[in-house]
């Protein structure tokens, strides 16, 4: 059974919600991201900002990067899985709800990865040939179809 962990990116940049947007801004870019779980003190996962969320703040308000703090843009509903959950159950939560990045937390709430479409397209019919796949690219497709579905009261993608 294939394993969020298997497909994941291991490397989790995040920030604080007492950040500024430039300061999420550079670790966005520096770090090649999309997306940055927001944590508190004790580093367990309180949000996420994308890059999206970044633009849209930015275009929407009458201030500076510096002037804006994570906390007043980042989404407090949050999303995420487990490492050890299965793949499948993680693509669920994605076209559920409407998110094409999971943060990955341990037991603890701690973030420990990112796993994103691009992952799971990444790592989808690898090992076909030897019969060791578990993600079929017609279920991928399945998956990208529903989380791109528009319905009436879609929260914005993530």
């Amino acid at each position: 059974m294939m394993k969020v962990c298997d497909v994941m990116t291991k490397f989790v940049v995040c920030c604080k919600p007492e950040s500024n947007l430039g300061e999420a801004v550079e670790l966005l870019w520096r770090h090649n991201c999309g997306i940055l779980p927001v944590v508190n003190d004790e580093r367990k996962l309180i949000g996420v900002i994308t890059d999206r969320d970044i633009c849209i703040a930015l275009g929407t308000r009458n201030r500076l990067a510096g002037d804006v703090k994570v906390g007043e843009v980042a989404s407090k509903t949050v999303f995420s899985c487990l490492a050890d959950d299965e793949i499948h159950s993680a693509m669920l939560t994605m076209a559920e709800h409407h998110v094409r990045r999971l943060p990955v937390v341990n037991h603890q709430n701690v973030p420990v990865g990112i796993l994103s479409m691009d992952d799971v397209i990444s790592h989808g019919d690898m090992k076909k040939w030897e019969g060791g796949c578990e993600l079929y690219s017609d279920e991928i497709v399945r998956s990208l179809k529903r989380l791109w579905a528009k319905p009436d009261s879609r929260p914005h993608a993530r």
